[in-house]
């Protein structure tokens, strides 16, 4: 006989009456993960521990070497921060045995100091020479490092492209005592060209180091000098990430040389120059001390006063401590502000600048 074609039901497991299991509800995947994260917590919480794992793991080769760093920038750049305290003190360093001694000991005087700075025409003339300096060096010195590296970009010789690098890296390792000597022998009343105009009677009294007026340009043209050489190595590693497939497109198109520096190599240096700007501008209340104070005897104290030798004379020389800690405080806070609305700005025109934009 052949067996019959119509499908059996299950046979009934034993102790169940003869009757069929009941059908199994399906629960939905969301009330599942919902389970699961109930009895093993949140799955996003494990992955992100997980992963910091992984990268601690991976990373702390490179962590250890960064522990000196960070232990120098602690003892150095931010336990000193608490001192700042002593601007709304009276602060004496003979007030006590030892410094916190004399912390302690000190009197407070509130806003005492800032309303004394605020009132203090002098201050007001350091600040206006600091933001003249910074614009100048702004205009003049910080487009000179995008040429440089563009022009040594070009040379397709590679001893000759080291040649130029050396030679323009080489005033930046010189110190501003050695610096302003070199233009002395140069600009100063017995230089170089001072000695040959009185040789050959083109005039007695040339003398560009001792010229009140023209000493904005003299430390413009000394920045120059020695540090645009080096400001060219963050735009010559850009420029090495630049695929040079494009520049031979460019050329098969017809473009001149102009024209792929234009489209190509600006664009591909635009991320760098925002970043650099932006911090060029917090920057702008820090134009550096020794240079100024060199040669602050030679051309006057209301030519040559910035913020930086402000402090020093009130702080240092006629020791006012508590008073330059006060215009500290105020120096970086407006560059802290610098920095966030040139920021700001960097991420208007499309760039990440210092931080990117959340």
């Amino acid at each position: 006989m052949s067996q019959s074609t119509v499908p059996r039901s299950p046979k009934p497991r034993e102790g169940g009456g003869g009757q069929a299991p009941p059908p199994t509800k399906h629960r939905k995947p969301g009330v599942l993960r919902a389970a699961a994260g109930r009895r093993d917590g949140p799955p996003q919480a494990r992955g992100g521990t997980e992963a910091w794992r992984n990268r601690l793991r991976r990373d702390y080769p490179l962590i250890l070497m960064t522990l000196p760093v960070i232990g120098l920038l602690v003892v150095f750049a931010y336990i000193p921060i608490a001192g700042n305290v002593i601007a709304f003190q009276f602060f004496s360093p003979y007030a006590g045995d030892g410094f916190f001694a004399s912390l302690a000991n000190s009197a407070w005087v509130g806003l005492e100091h800032f309303q004394t700075m605020v009132n203090d025409r002098y201050f007001w003339e350091a600040v206006e020479n600091t933001l003249v300096f910074s614009a100048l060096q702004l205009l003049f010195f910080f487009p000179i490092p995008i040429g440089l590296a563009i022009l040594i970009n070009s040379i397709l010789h590679n001893k000759v492209r080291a040649w130029a690098q050396a030679v323009l890296y080489l005033p930046h390792f010189f110190s501003w005592v050695l610096v302003i000597t070199v233009f002395q022998q140069i600009f100063g009343g017995a230089g170089l060209i001072a000695q040959i105009m009185r040789d050959n009677d083109w005039g007695n009294g040339f003398d560009l180091m001792t010229d009140p007026g023209f000493f904005k340009w003299l430390i413009t043209f000394q920045v120059i000098w020695k540090d645009a050489g080096w400001g060219i190595i963050v735009f010559l590693a850009a420029l090495s990430m630049v695929n040079q497939e494009l520049y031979e497109s460019a050329a098969v198109d017809g473009a001149n040389r102009w024209r792929r520096i234009w489209h190509i190599t600006l664009p591909a240096l635009r991320p760098v120059i925002a970043l650099l700007l932006v911090l060029q501008v917090g920057n702008m209340l820090t134009v550096g001390m020794e240079q100024f104070l060199i040669q602050r005897t030679a051309v006057g104290v209301g030519a040559s006063e910035v913020l930086d030798t402000y402090v020093w004379d009130r702080g240092i020389a006629n020791h006012q401590f508590s008073y330059a800690a006060a215009v500290g405080i105020v120096k970086g806070i407006f560059s802290l502000a610098l920095v966030l609305a040139a920021n700001r700005v960097a991420h208007a025109m499309g760039e990440q600048g210092v931080y990117k934009k959340q």
